[in-house]
Protein backbone atom coordinates (compact mmCIF):
# COMPACT_ATOMS: atom_id res chain seq x y z
CA UNK A 1 0.00 0.00 0.00
CA UNK A 2 1.55 3.26 -0.92
CA UNK A 3 2.41 6.38 1.43
CA UNK A 4 2.55 8.66 -1.15
CA UNK A 5 4.45 11.67 0.35
CA UNK A 6 5.97 12.96 -3.26
CA UNK A 7 3.55 16.26 -2.60
CA UNK A 8 6.41 17.21 -0.08
CA UNK A 9 8.29 18.68 -3.53
CA UNK A 10 11.38 17.23 -1.81
CA UNK A 11 14.18 18.02 -4.55
CA UNK A 12 15.99 15.04 -6.76
CA UNK A 13 19.37 16.04 -5.23
CA UNK A 14 17.78 15.70 -1.58
CA UNK A 15 16.36 12.10 -2.67
CA UNK A 16 19.63 11.12 -4.44
CA UNK A 17 21.68 12.00 -0.98
CA UNK A 18 19.16 10.15 1.00
CA UNK A 19 19.25 6.57 -1.52
CA UNK A 20 22.72 6.76 -0.66
CA UNK A 21 22.71 6.96 2.82
CA UNK A 22 19.76 4.98 4.20
CA UNK A 23 21.29 2.47 1.17
CA UNK A 24 24.92 2.26 2.41
CA UNK A 25 23.42 1.77 5.93
CA UNK A 26 20.96 -0.51 5.25
CA UNK A 27 23.70 -2.41 2.96
CA UNK A 28 25.80 -2.80 6.19
CA UNK A 29 22.79 -4.19 8.38
CA UNK A 30 22.29 -6.62 5.39
CA UNK A 31 25.48 -7.51 5.67
CA UNK A 32 25.84 -8.79 9.25
CA UNK A 33 23.12 -11.13 8.37
CA UNK A 34 25.32 -13.20 5.60
CA UNK A 35 23.36 -11.26 2.65
CA UNK A 36 24.89 -9.45 0.17
CA UNK A 37 24.57 -5.41 0.50
CA UNK A 38 22.84 -5.24 -2.65
CA UNK A 39 19.57 -6.78 -1.45
CA UNK A 40 19.52 -3.82 1.55
CA UNK A 41 20.10 -1.35 -1.35
CA UNK A 42 17.29 -2.63 -3.34
CA UNK A 43 15.02 -2.61 -0.60
CA UNK A 44 15.54 0.91 0.27
CA UNK A 45 14.30 2.02 -3.16
CA UNK A 46 11.42 -0.40 -3.03
CA UNK A 47 10.58 1.63 0.14
CA UNK A 48 11.22 5.18 -1.29
CA UNK A 49 9.62 4.19 -4.80
CA UNK A 50 6.27 4.05 -6.24
CA UNK A 51 5.50 0.63 -4.24
CA UNK A 52 5.47 2.66 -0.16
CA UNK A 53 6.60 5.99 -0.20
CA UNK A 54 6.47 7.00 -3.48
CA UNK A 55 9.55 9.75 -3.37
CA UNK A 56 11.20 8.02 -6.41
CA UNK A 57 8.13 8.50 -8.78
CA UNK A 58 7.97 6.47 -12.05
CA UNK A 59 8.72 10.21 -13.32
CA UNK A 60 11.76 11.01 -11.15
CA UNK A 61 13.57 7.23 -11.92
CA UNK A 62 12.96 8.19 -15.63
CA UNK A 63 14.56 11.21 -15.35
CA UNK A 64 17.45 9.83 -13.50
CA UNK A 65 17.66 6.19 -15.89
CA UNK A 66 21.11 7.63 -17.41
CA UNK A 67 22.45 7.11 -13.71
CA UNK A 68 21.59 3.11 -14.36
CA UNK A 69 22.90 3.19 -17.76
CA UNK A 70 26.19 4.87 -16.73
CA UNK A 71 26.37 2.28 -14.32
CA UNK A 72 25.48 -0.40 -16.55
CA UNK A 73 28.25 0.78 -18.76
CA UNK A 74 30.56 1.05 -15.60
CA UNK A 75 30.00 -2.46 -15.20
CA UNK A 76 30.72 -3.68 -18.53
CA UNK A 77 33.92 -1.64 -18.73
CA UNK A 78 34.61 -3.94 -15.52
CA UNK A 79 33.81 -7.21 -17.24
CA UNK A 80 35.67 -6.96 -20.11
CA UNK A 81 38.90 -5.66 -18.11
CA UNK A 82 38.80 -9.05 -16.39
CA UNK A 83 38.43 -11.26 -19.69
CA UNK A 84 42.42 -11.08 -20.55
CA UNK A 85 42.97 -14.07 -23.38
CA UNK A 86 45.37 -15.77 -21.15
CA UNK A 87 42.30 -16.01 -18.50
CA UNK A 88 39.82 -17.28 -21.03
CA UNK A 89 42.20 -20.07 -22.84
CA UNK A 90 42.90 -21.26 -19.51
CA UNK A 91 39.35 -22.03 -19.19
CA UNK A 92 39.33 -22.78 -22.65
CA UNK A 93 36.49 -24.18 -25.17
CA UNK A 94 34.12 -24.96 -21.64
CA UNK A 95 32.88 -21.12 -21.26
CA UNK A 96 32.21 -20.64 -24.83
CA UNK A 97 30.19 -24.45 -24.32
CA UNK A 98 28.53 -22.78 -21.03
CA UNK A 99 27.34 -19.71 -22.43
CA UNK A 100 25.63 -21.35 -25.52
CA UNK A 101 24.15 -24.75 -23.49
CA UNK A 102 23.04 -22.15 -20.74
CA UNK A 103 21.22 -19.96 -22.90
CA UNK A 104 19.68 -22.37 -25.00
CA UNK A 105 19.04 -25.10 -22.77
CA UNK A 106 16.82 -21.94 -20.57
CA UNK A 107 14.78 -20.96 -23.90
CA UNK A 108 13.98 -24.65 -24.45
CA UNK A 109 12.84 -25.41 -21.55
CA UNK A 110 10.84 -21.95 -20.47
CA UNK A 111 9.77 -22.51 -23.69
CA UNK A 112 8.55 -25.62 -23.63
CA UNK A 113 6.75 -25.45 -20.16
CA UNK A 114 5.01 -22.19 -21.23
CA UNK A 115 3.97 -24.44 -23.97
CA UNK A 116 2.55 -27.34 -21.83
CA UNK A 117 0.30 -24.84 -19.68
CA UNK A 118 -1.07 -22.50 -22.33
CA UNK A 119 -0.85 -24.44 -25.52
CA UNK A 120 0.42 -21.22 -27.46
CA UNK A 121 3.15 -21.19 -29.32
CA UNK A 122 3.71 -17.35 -29.81
CA UNK A 123 3.38 -16.58 -26.43
CA UNK A 124 5.60 -19.57 -25.47
CA UNK A 125 8.67 -18.20 -27.82
CA UNK A 126 8.36 -14.93 -26.32
CA UNK A 127 8.50 -16.17 -22.99
CA UNK A 128 11.22 -18.28 -23.74
CA UNK A 129 13.30 -15.44 -25.29
CA UNK A 130 13.17 -13.81 -21.90
CA UNK A 131 15.01 -16.11 -20.01
CA UNK A 132 18.86 -16.45 -21.48
CA UNK A 133 19.11 -12.51 -20.71
CA UNK A 134 20.63 -12.16 -17.04
CA UNK A 135 21.56 -8.60 -15.02
CA UNK A 136 25.64 -8.65 -14.70
CA UNK A 137 25.41 -5.67 -12.38
CA UNK A 138 24.05 -8.02 -9.46
CA UNK A 139 26.73 -11.07 -9.94
CA UNK A 140 29.57 -8.39 -10.53
CA UNK A 141 28.54 -6.77 -7.41
CA UNK A 142 28.44 -9.78 -5.44
CA UNK A 143 32.20 -10.53 -6.73
CA UNK A 144 33.67 -7.49 -6.19
CA UNK A 145 32.23 -6.97 -2.73
CA UNK A 146 32.96 -10.22 -1.07
CA UNK A 147 36.61 -9.36 -2.92
CA UNK A 148 36.10 -13.38 -4.72
CA UNK A 149 39.31 -14.75 -6.98
CA UNK A 150 39.48 -17.64 -8.33
CA UNK A 151 38.53 -19.94 -11.45
CA UNK A 152 34.66 -19.92 -10.66
CA UNK A 153 34.50 -16.01 -10.23
CA UNK A 154 36.68 -15.83 -13.53
CA UNK A 155 33.93 -17.69 -15.65
CA UNK A 156 31.34 -15.97 -13.59
CA UNK A 157 33.00 -12.90 -15.47
CA UNK A 158 33.16 -14.61 -18.97
CA UNK A 159 29.30 -15.58 -18.75
CA UNK A 160 27.48 -12.74 -17.71
CA UNK A 161 29.70 -10.73 -20.14
CA UNK A 162 29.11 -12.57 -23.28
CA UNK A 163 25.20 -14.38 -22.01
CA UNK A 164 23.36 -11.03 -23.15
CA UNK A 165 25.03 -10.90 -26.40
CA UNK A 166 23.92 -14.01 -27.12
CA UNK A 167 20.70 -13.72 -25.09
CA UNK A 168 20.09 -10.71 -27.86
CA UNK A 169 20.44 -12.94 -30.92
CA UNK A 170 17.93 -15.44 -29.57
CA UNK A 171 15.59 -13.27 -28.84
CA UNK A 172 15.73 -11.65 -32.04
CA UNK A 173 15.25 -14.92 -33.79
CA UNK A 174 12.38 -15.86 -31.16
CA UNK A 175 10.67 -12.61 -31.82
CA UNK A 176 10.56 -12.66 -35.63
CA UNK A 177 9.44 -16.30 -35.24
CA UNK A 178 6.62 -15.25 -32.88
CA UNK A 179 5.42 -12.40 -35.04
CA UNK A 180 5.42 -14.68 -38.27
CA UNK A 181 3.10 -17.24 -36.78
CA UNK A 182 0.75 -14.36 -35.23
CA UNK A 183 0.87 -12.82 -38.63
CA UNK A 184 0.10 -16.11 -40.62
CA UNK A 185 -2.83 -17.15 -38.20
CA UNK A 186 -4.59 -14.27 -38.50
CA UNK A 187 -4.18 -13.91 -41.94
CA UNK A 188 -3.25 -17.37 -43.55
CA UNK A 189 -0.22 -15.76 -45.21
CA UNK A 190 3.47 -15.89 -44.76
CA UNK A 191 5.08 -13.02 -42.89
CA UNK A 192 8.26 -11.58 -44.43
CA UNK A 193 10.72 -12.35 -41.53
CA UNK A 194 14.31 -12.34 -42.82
CA UNK A 195 14.51 -8.59 -41.85
CA UNK A 196 14.07 -9.49 -38.43
CA UNK A 197 16.46 -11.88 -38.11
CA UNK A 198 19.44 -9.61 -39.83
CA UNK A 199 18.62 -7.01 -37.02
CA UNK A 200 19.90 -8.83 -34.12
CA UNK A 201 23.31 -9.87 -36.09
CA UNK A 202 24.01 -6.38 -37.21
CA UNK A 203 23.45 -5.18 -33.60
CA UNK A 204 25.63 -7.50 -32.17
CA UNK A 205 28.52 -6.70 -34.89
CA UNK A 206 27.95 -2.90 -34.71
CA UNK A 207 28.17 -2.68 -31.10
CA UNK A 208 31.60 -4.98 -31.28
CA UNK A 209 32.77 -2.58 -33.89
CA UNK A 210 32.02 0.78 -31.58
CA UNK A 211 33.72 -0.77 -28.77
CA UNK A 212 36.97 -2.53 -30.34
CA UNK A 213 37.63 1.34 -32.08
CA UNK A 214 37.14 3.20 -29.05
CA UNK A 215 39.13 0.41 -27.18
CA UNK A 216 41.96 1.21 -29.18
CA UNK A 217 41.57 4.87 -29.15
CA UNK A 218 41.08 4.56 -25.46
CA UNK A 219 44.31 2.93 -25.12
CA UNK A 220 46.56 5.45 -26.96
CA UNK A 221 44.94 7.96 -24.69
CA UNK A 222 45.74 6.63 -21.11
CA UNK A 223 49.15 6.00 -22.12
CA UNK A 224 50.21 9.42 -21.57
CA UNK A 225 48.18 9.94 -17.82
CA UNK A 226 49.85 9.52 -14.76
CA UNK A 227 47.34 9.85 -11.51
CA UNK A 228 44.49 8.03 -10.54
CA UNK A 229 41.80 10.61 -10.53
CA UNK A 230 43.34 11.53 -14.58
CA UNK A 231 42.58 7.86 -15.46
CA UNK A 232 39.26 7.50 -13.73
CA UNK A 233 38.09 10.69 -15.71
CA UNK A 234 39.00 9.17 -18.86
CA UNK A 235 37.49 5.71 -17.91
CA UNK A 236 34.11 7.92 -16.98
CA UNK A 237 34.46 10.27 -19.91
CA UNK A 238 34.86 7.19 -22.52
CA UNK A 239 32.09 4.99 -20.87
CA UNK A 240 29.81 7.84 -20.93
CA UNK A 241 30.67 8.87 -24.66
CA UNK A 242 30.12 5.39 -26.37
CA UNK A 243 27.26 4.64 -23.61
CA UNK A 244 25.16 7.83 -25.09
CA UNK A 245 26.02 6.56 -28.68
CA UNK A 246 25.22 2.95 -28.57
CA UNK A 247 21.83 4.01 -27.13
CA UNK A 248 21.39 6.70 -29.77
CA UNK A 249 22.28 3.78 -32.61
CA UNK A 250 20.05 1.01 -30.52
CA UNK A 251 23.18 -0.88 -29.82
CA UNK A 252 23.95 -2.75 -27.09
CA UNK A 253 25.49 -0.89 -23.98
CA UNK A 254 26.76 -3.97 -22.23
CA UNK A 255 28.66 -5.30 -25.36
CA UNK A 256 30.13 -2.05 -26.23
CA UNK A 257 31.80 -1.06 -22.63
CA UNK A 258 32.70 -4.70 -22.34
CA UNK A 259 34.70 -4.58 -25.45
CA UNK A 260 36.30 -1.29 -24.26
CA UNK A 261 37.81 -3.10 -21.11
CA UNK A 262 38.21 -6.69 -23.02
CA UNK A 263 40.54 -4.49 -25.28
CA UNK A 264 42.69 -2.86 -22.63
CA UNK A 265 43.52 -5.77 -20.55
CA UNK A 266 44.56 -7.94 -23.84
CA UNK A 267 46.16 -5.30 -25.34
CA UNK A 268 48.05 -3.47 -22.55
CA UNK A 269 50.30 -3.99 -19.92
CA UNK A 270 49.39 -5.76 -16.41
CA UNK A 271 50.50 -2.73 -14.41
CA UNK A 272 49.05 -0.40 -16.98
CA UNK A 273 45.66 -2.46 -16.66
CA UNK A 274 45.89 -1.72 -12.84
CA UNK A 275 46.09 1.44 -12.94
CA UNK A 276 43.41 1.97 -14.74
CA UNK A 277 40.85 -0.28 -12.93
CA UNK A 278 41.98 0.51 -9.36
CA UNK A 279 40.18 4.16 -9.44
CA UNK A 280 37.34 2.85 -11.24
CA UNK A 281 36.84 0.00 -8.60
CA UNK A 282 36.83 2.52 -5.74
CA UNK A 283 33.99 4.00 -7.18
CA UNK A 284 32.01 1.17 -7.57
CA UNK A 285 30.20 0.91 -4.23
CA UNK A 286 28.78 4.48 -4.45
CA UNK A 287 27.54 3.46 -8.36
CA UNK A 288 25.74 -0.32 -7.01
CA UNK A 289 23.84 1.61 -4.40
CA UNK A 290 22.80 4.52 -6.50
CA UNK A 291 22.09 1.55 -9.35
CA UNK A 292 20.15 -1.05 -7.07
CA UNK A 293 18.34 1.87 -5.71
CA UNK A 294 16.41 3.09 -9.12
CA UNK A 295 16.61 -0.83 -9.84
CA UNK A 296 14.14 -1.15 -6.60
CA UNK A 297 12.20 1.55 -7.20
CA UNK A 298 11.42 -0.09 -10.42
CA UNK A 299 10.17 -3.04 -9.08
CA UNK A 300 6.82 -2.34 -7.66
CA UNK A 301 5.19 -4.82 -5.26
CA UNK A 302 2.27 -4.00 -6.10
CA UNK A 303 2.80 -6.44 -9.45
CA UNK A 304 3.93 -9.45 -7.60
CA UNK A 305 -0.16 -9.97 -7.25
CA UNK A 306 -0.62 -10.53 -10.99
CA UNK A 307 2.45 -13.00 -10.83
CA UNK A 308 0.03 -16.25 -11.70
CA UNK A 309 0.61 -19.89 -12.73
CA UNK A 310 2.17 -18.34 -15.97
CA UNK A 311 5.02 -16.29 -13.67
CA UNK A 312 5.75 -19.09 -11.28
CA UNK A 313 6.27 -21.78 -14.33
CA UNK A 314 8.15 -19.21 -16.38
CA UNK A 315 10.51 -18.63 -12.94
CA UNK A 316 11.13 -22.72 -12.01
CA UNK A 317 11.73 -22.87 -15.68
CA UNK A 318 14.23 -20.45 -16.22
CA UNK A 319 15.98 -21.41 -12.92
CA UNK A 320 16.37 -25.60 -13.99
CA UNK A 321 17.27 -23.91 -17.47
CA UNK A 322 19.85 -21.68 -16.70
CA UNK A 323 21.28 -24.38 -14.00
CA UNK A 324 21.07 -27.44 -15.58
CA UNK A 325 22.38 -25.93 -19.08
CA UNK A 326 25.35 -24.52 -17.11
CA UNK A 327 25.97 -28.21 -15.91
CA UNK A 328 25.60 -29.86 -19.08
CA UNK A 329 27.78 -27.17 -20.78
CA UNK A 330 30.40 -27.40 -17.93
CA UNK A 331 30.36 -31.38 -19.21
CA UNK A 332 30.57 -31.13 -22.55
CA UNK A 333 33.52 -28.55 -22.27
CA UNK A 334 35.83 -30.36 -19.42
CA UNK A 335 35.81 -27.60 -17.49
CA UNK A 336 36.55 -27.92 -13.64
CA UNK A 337 34.10 -29.41 -11.02
CA UNK A 338 32.98 -26.42 -8.96
CA UNK A 339 32.69 -24.27 -12.16
CA UNK A 340 30.51 -27.55 -13.53
CA UNK A 341 28.53 -27.54 -10.16
CA UNK A 342 27.84 -24.01 -8.97
CA UNK A 343 28.03 -21.33 -12.00
CA UNK A 344 24.81 -21.95 -12.52
CA UNK A 345 23.76 -20.10 -9.54
CA UNK A 346 25.62 -17.13 -10.33
CA UNK A 347 23.76 -16.02 -13.24
CA UNK A 348 20.23 -16.29 -11.54
CA UNK A 349 19.90 -12.23 -11.24
CA UNK A 350 17.29 -10.94 -14.06
CA UNK A 351 16.36 -6.91 -14.48
CA UNK A 352 17.33 -4.57 -16.98
CA UNK A 353 17.90 -6.22 -20.11
CA UNK A 354 15.11 -8.62 -19.33
CA UNK A 355 12.65 -5.47 -18.94
CA UNK A 356 14.18 -3.87 -21.74
CA UNK A 357 13.47 -6.98 -23.91
CA UNK A 358 10.01 -7.26 -22.69
CA UNK A 359 9.36 -3.51 -23.45
CA UNK A 360 10.66 -3.51 -26.87
CA UNK A 361 8.27 -7.08 -27.82
CA UNK A 362 5.33 -5.21 -26.37
CA UNK A 363 5.68 -2.21 -28.62
CA UNK A 364 6.57 -4.90 -31.36
CA UNK A 365 3.26 -6.71 -30.71
CA UNK A 366 1.34 -3.84 -30.10
CA UNK A 367 1.93 -2.15 -33.87
CA UNK A 368 1.00 -5.92 -34.99
CA UNK A 369 -2.17 -5.39 -33.60
CA UNK A 370 -2.45 -2.43 -35.51
CA UNK A 371 -1.47 -3.58 -38.63
CA UNK A 372 -3.23 -6.49 -38.62
CA UNK A 373 -5.79 -6.14 -36.20
CA UNK A 374 -4.55 -9.36 -33.93
CA UNK A 375 -5.68 -8.35 -30.42
CA UNK A 376 -3.53 -11.46 -29.28
CA UNK A 377 -0.48 -9.79 -29.95
CA UNK A 378 -1.30 -7.11 -27.85
CA UNK A 379 -2.42 -9.63 -25.03
CA UNK A 380 0.81 -11.40 -25.57
CA UNK A 381 3.02 -8.20 -25.08
CA UNK A 382 1.21 -6.89 -21.61
CA UNK A 383 1.35 -10.24 -20.16
CA UNK A 384 4.78 -10.70 -21.15
CA UNK A 385 6.01 -7.39 -19.62
CA UNK A 386 3.60 -8.14 -16.49
CA UNK A 387 5.49 -11.12 -15.42
CA UNK A 388 8.64 -10.36 -16.16
CA UNK A 389 8.50 -7.10 -14.52
CA UNK A 390 6.87 -9.06 -11.20
CA UNK A 391 9.50 -12.46 -11.70
CA UNK A 392 12.37 -9.63 -12.02
CA UNK A 393 11.29 -8.53 -8.21
CA UNK A 394 12.42 -12.01 -7.15
CA UNK A 395 15.04 -13.11 -8.96
CA UNK A 396 16.86 -9.47 -8.34
CA UNK A 397 16.79 -10.83 -4.75
CA UNK A 398 17.38 -14.40 -4.94
CA UNK A 399 20.32 -14.07 -7.60
CA UNK A 400 22.60 -12.32 -5.62
CA UNK A 401 22.11 -14.58 -2.94
CA UNK A 402 22.72 -17.53 -4.70
CA UNK A 403 25.44 -15.91 -6.21
CA UNK A 404 27.17 -15.42 -3.12
CA UNK A 405 25.94 -18.88 -2.04
CA UNK A 406 28.22 -20.33 -4.97
CA UNK A 407 31.04 -18.63 -4.50
CA UNK A 408 31.59 -19.62 -0.83
CA UNK A 409 30.94 -23.38 -1.36
CA UNK A 410 33.33 -22.90 -4.36
CA UNK A 411 35.85 -21.27 -1.73
CA UNK A 412 36.36 -18.17 -3.59
CA UNK A 413 35.58 -15.66 -0.63
CA UNK A 414 38.35 -15.21 1.35
CA UNK A 415 36.58 -14.80 4.58
CA UNK A 416 35.02 -17.80 4.11
CA UNK A 417 35.67 -21.18 3.64
CA UNK A 418 33.72 -23.75 1.24
CA UNK A 419 32.22 -26.46 2.82
CA UNK A 420 33.50 -29.09 0.85
CA UNK A 421 36.54 -27.83 0.17
CA UNK A 422 38.12 -28.85 -3.52
CA UNK A 423 41.49 -28.12 -5.49
CA UNK A 424 41.39 -24.60 -6.43
CA UNK A 425 43.01 -24.09 -10.09
CA UNK A 426 43.75 -20.06 -10.64
CA UNK A 427 43.90 -19.04 -14.25
CA UNK A 428 47.72 -17.51 -15.31
CA UNK A 429 47.03 -14.13 -15.54
CA UNK A 430 49.88 -13.55 -17.62
CA UNK A 431 51.01 -10.13 -19.31
CA UNK A 432 54.38 -10.17 -20.01
CA UNK A 433 53.25 -10.03 -24.14
CA UNK A 434 50.33 -7.31 -23.95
Amino acid sequence: MSLDISTLNISALTTIGLSVLAGFYLGRVIKLIKLPSIIGYMVVGIVLGPSIFNLLTEQSTEEMSFITNIALGLVAFSIGSELSMASLKHLGWGIISIILSESLIAFGVVTAVIFALTRDLPMSLVFGAMAPASAPAGTVAVIQEYRAKGSLTKALYAVVGFDDGFAIIIFGFAAALAKSLLVSQATNQDAHIMTSLIQPFEEIGLSIILGTVTGFIFCQLVRKLKSAHEMFALVFGTVVLISGLAIRWNLSLILTNMIVGFVLVNTRRESLVHRVTNPTRNFMPLVFILFFCLAGAHLQLSTLPSLGLIGIVYMIGRICGLVGGAEVGGLLGGVEKKIRKYIGFGILSQAGVAIGLSLIIKHHLTDLDKQYNIPHASEIGGMVLTTITATCVIFEIIGPICTKIALTKAGEIPSEQPEHPEKQIHPADNGENR
